[in-house]
């Protein structure tokens, strides 16, 4: 199954929080390489930097952090995922079209939807609500985390 991961799923796994086990109770029974698009990547990298400034973590975890998700893609656990920017883009305006007025969703959850969308995944994997009711709206499934 093609999986895409938004980047609280990913955060989860890399830095401690609240949903930190599930997600790592899912990935011990995943199989198959996740997407990996630039979204997660400039998201991750900030998302560390803000749990930095509100000092849930310090800056040695955030390094930490970093490197164990750069050894992930490395082992082929995550895989980066290349797609036009146009197609993310146009997908991006019709699902916030037919939804966000419904739904509430933020540009930032439509985006990962679209990209899981673009890239043709069939599964989203999620803890934010709203972000997940706009996957399974977008016609993706939605993992039981």
């Amino acid at each position: 199954m093609n999986d895409y991961a938004d980047t609280g799923f990913i955060c989860s796994l890399y830095a401690p929080d609240a949903n930190s086990e599930r997600a790592a109770k899912f990935m011990d029974r995943q199989n198959v390489p996740i997407s990996f698009s630039w979204l997660n990547q400039v998201e991750f990298r900030n998302a560390l930097r803000l749990r930095v400034f509100r000092k849930e973590i310090t800056a040695t975890q955030r390094d930490h952090s970093l490197n164990l998700l750069l050894s992930d893609l490395s082992a082929g656990i995550f895989k980066n995922v290349e797609l036009a920017q146009s197609n993310v883009l146009i997908e991006t305006e019709r699902l916030s079209a037919q939804h966000s007025e419904k739904l509430g969703n933020r540009s930032l959850d439509i985006l990962h939807v679209a990209m899981a969308v673009t890239l043709g995944c069939e599964r989203f994997l999620s803890f934010d609500t709203r972000q997940i009711k706009l996957a399974k709206a977008a016609g993706l499934k939605v993992a039981k985390l």
